[in-house]
């Protein structure tokens, strides 16, 4: 079987207001707190558009390389929901802001190895959010929160060119990092400011494309990869019983890790677009002065942030690492501020070394004591020091960690004088680690009689033993060479 998948984007603009009125958009205000006379489409009201909005979505067409429209206009979209009060959405079906972008990204799994790919970006159009319906099966009634009403979102439409779960979830989370690099959506799902619906279908190979089925609003970069290989495979298994799959709406249970039938589509909804009469049509500039209130393409092109696949050539060009590493950099905003802030130390660190302290190291403790990237108030120059500190055998890698949690907690020290009043030097003269490797042995018969035995592998039980006795402070490397002497001298 060929599975066949297309997603569809509606990423919330970031701005202070909403795209037709001049209502609030903060995620935390009390229900129904946001809503103008427009928003709630009282008679007389007009729609005013927010200047921003158009801009934030040239700039995200302008990154996705699409071809701008200098005229766009809008369209009503007419279905009934209890939380459309109007009974229309205002959108951009007809003559939308763009078309003909392409978005490049890479798929990594466990299937196979790293690829590159892209999906075709068919259009990207402005329109506004509907509300949300509350349902209280306890009072069995439904509530209306018209705060999302006449939010500013882009559409964001691709080409079914994509082929499983894993590539889907792959373009979101590119998509994600794009839209933060532009600070045109926040791209926080938890908060539904980035939504994602998936069409699918299957064919045999040669065969037209099946009849697909549509998973709506699903909330996650791991569950668009789920829900779409769910629906591939429930798909196939109908196929192969000689099932018929029926053209409808589905949604994706996170629980269950299911898509469960929402409504089906087998008579066509006729939407009766028309066009909006209370808009005229959009109109671009081509000319950098806009002091005739236009929003200039140009102008916007020339303001564009260096774009995430940039960043990603720049870094791997120069400081010699993996495309991999670059990926998690660029991916972690802030942790790249400090790759680049150690680095730009002199002597400069080995750029491998510093990923790994920053990415092994400094999450593993930021885990630990839960702390967000954002808190952590350890300076640059103090990771650059710690490293400069274990490279040069100064301290082991367990002592390493110690050190950088003393300074995670707050401790503004240098590195080197924790180190110094907490005697955290590491031990490396032979006499002493000797010495020590020998009291191990004695205090462990049964595990050398194991080891001459031929158990080899308790020798990471001796060699646990004499990290724990050192306090963590013996070259353990040079502890290795003298345990395996002492082992191998029977005497």
């Amino acid at each position: 079987w060929e599975s066949v998948v297309g997603l569809e984007i509606h990423a919330q603009i970031a701005s202070e207001s909403k795209l037709f009125s001049s209502s609030g958009t903060s995620f935390t205000s009390p229900v129904n707190s946001q809503v103008s006379f427009f928003d709630a489409a009282l008679p007389g009201t007009l729609p005013v558009l927010n200047r921003r909005c158009v801009r934030a979505a040239v700039l995200t067409a302008l990154a996705l390389k699409c071809k701008i429209n200098k005229v766009s206009t809008f369209d009503r979209k007419h279905y009934f929901y209890a939380d459309l009060p109007a009974g229309y959405q205002i959108t951009q079906q007809i003559q939308p802001l763009a078309n003909d972008g392409v978005c490049n990204f890479s798929v990594t799994n466990n299937t196979r190895s790293p690829y590159e790919a892209s999906s075709r970006v068919l259009q990207l159009q402005l329109e506004q959010d509907s509300g949300k319906s509350l349902h209280d099966d306890v009072e069995n009634q439904s509530l209306i929160d018209l705060n999302r009403a006449g939010m500013a979102l882009m559409e964001i439409v691709f080409d079914c060119d994509l082929t499983n779960g894993e590539e889907a979830a792959a373009l979101v989370d590119e998509l994600q990092l794009l839209f933060r690099c532009l600070a045109t959506c926040s791209a926080k799902m938890e908060e539904g400011a980035l939504r994602v619906d998936a069409n699918v279908s299957i064919n045999r190979p040669g065969e037209p494309k099946g009849v697909r089925t549509e998973i709506k609003n699903i909330g996650s970069v791991r569950g668009v990869a789920r829900a779409v290989d769910f629906e591939i495979n429930r798909q196939i298994q109908l196929r192969e019983s000689n099932l018929p799959v029926t053209n409808e709406t589905r949604m994706f249970d996170s629980k269950s890790r299911k898509t469960v039938l929402m409504r089906d589509k087998e008579t066509l909804q006729d939407y009766r677009f028309m066009p909006e009469p209370n808009l005229p049509p959009l109109r671009l500039s081509e000319h950098l002065d806009c002091s005739d209130g236009s929003v200039s393409i140009p102008l916007i092109a020339s303001q564009m942030p260096p774009l995430p696949d940039q960043v990603r050539s720049r870094v791997v060009e120069k400081y010699k690492i993996p495309l991999y590493m670059a990926r998690i950099l660029v991916r972690e905003g802030q942790l790249m501020d400090y790759f680049e802030g150690i680095i730009g130390v002199n002597p400069r660190p080995d750029p491998t070394k510093v990923f790994n302290l920053l990415l092994n190291d400094l999450y593993t403790l930021l885990n630990k004591h839960e702390l967000p990237l954002a808190k952590c108030e350890v300076s640059t120059k103090q990771l650059a020091e710690l490293l400069h500190l274990y490279v040069n055998k100064v301290i082991t890698d367990k002592i390493k960690l110690s050190v950088l949690e003393v300074m995670l907690l707050g401790d503004r020290r240098s590195p080197e004088t924790i180190v110094e009043e907490n005697d955290w030097k590491q031990i490396s003269d032979d006499s002493y680690l000797t010495q020590l490797c020998q009291q191990v042995l004695d205090d462990n018969e049964k595990l050398v009689k194991q080891y001459r035995a031929g158990k080899t592998k308790v020798l990471n039980n001796l060699m646990a033993t004499v990290r724990t006795s050192s306090k963590n402070k013996a070259n353990m490397s040079a502890a290795m060479e003298i345990l395996k002497k002492l082992l191998e001298n029977k005497n």
